[in-house]
């Protein structure tokens, strides 16, 4: 104990074992698309690609398999928070960055595995998906049943990992003929997507009630459960945030779109006249030429 906080370690075996399924996954994505005689063979995995993919898996295990899991089911709500934003602001968009286009391709392939994909990363979709898992298992009274059974409470977590993946795809999914949204519309979804759990955080900050009684909050810390609550909230703001960092890009790219878009229709004008007006001197100079 460290001013009242729990500071045990656990090991939980369902973790790890997503942990290592993800792990062998990816090794075994890898070795196909290098055993696979075409082009892609040709395209190899960037070191960013594996950093990326540490780093998520990383965190994932710092989130999900230490003491701050502990502290975050049974003792502070603001860790909570904190492992869900780590889970769903960084994680999730590190592991798609993870996996370059050609790695996921030999899956699309699979006419119903297509199918299912395009239905889940549509924008609507996928937004849907991941605001209802958040906001089912936030719901007090199976949020507090997830706190009594820690597998439970790591079930949570993860399904709001995995469909954060969805969440993210409009937005940076590997696979280009998934995203099927220009960048105006990429910027709508970013800005849209988030204002349900924003609206959510603002509550939790400004309500002046205390949704999640059964945390045991050390009276060592001096922080009120609604001041422990508030924290969590202003935590959750953070994804709000890093969506408008993401509209800033996706703004520029269209700027560079639009104005790449000007100079061609430019082009094929100054085509079209430099066209027109060697017809029309052809003609005069039949004219002149007959008799």
């Amino acid at each position: 104990m460290l001013n009242g906080l729990d500071f045990s370690w656990h090991w939980r075996p369902g973790v790890l074992v997503v942990i290592i399924l993800l792990c062998l996954f990816y090794s075994l994505g890898i070795r196909q698309a290098r055993m696979r005689k075409n082009d892609v063979q040709e395209k190899r995995l960037k070191s960013y690609h594996i950093v990326a993919f540490v780093v998520a898996l990383v965190t994932m295990a710092f989130v999900l398999l230490t003491p701050l899991d502990t502290i975050a089911r049974t003792q502070l709500f603001m860790a909570h928070m904190a492992q869900v934003v780590l889970l769903t602001t960084l994680c999730a968009p590190l592991l798609l960055f993870a996996c370059p286009a050609w790695l996921l391709q030999p899956l699309l392939l699979q006419p119903v595995v297509r199918r299912i994909a395009s239905v889940l990363t549509h924008p609507i979709v996928a937004s849907l998906i991941f605001n209802a898992t958040f906001f089912v298992w936030h719901a007090p009274g199976l949020f507090h049943i997830a706190q009594v059974y820690g597998s439970l409470y790591h079930v949570e977590l993860l399904s709001m990992l995995f469909t954060a993946l969805l969440n993210w795809w409009p937005l940076i999914g590997p696979v280009q003929e998934l995203r099927r949204i220009g960048y105006p519309l990429q910027m709508l979804y970013a800005f849209l997507d988030g204002q349900p759990v924003d609206i959510f955080a603002f509550l939790l900050v400004f309500s002046g009630t205390v949704f999640y009684t059964h945390y045991a909050v050390p009276p060592q810390l001096g922080v009120s459960a609604f001041g422990d609550q508030a924290v969590g909230g202003a935590l959750l703001l953070i994804p709000g945030l890093v969506d408008l960092v993401v509209m800033s890009p996706l703004f520029i790219r269209w700027l560079a779109q639009m104005e790449a878009q000007a100079k061609i229709n430019d082009q094929r004008l100054q085509e079209l006249a430099e066209a027109m007006e060697a017809e029309e001197d052809e003609e005069i100079d039949e004219r002149s030429t007959s008799p």
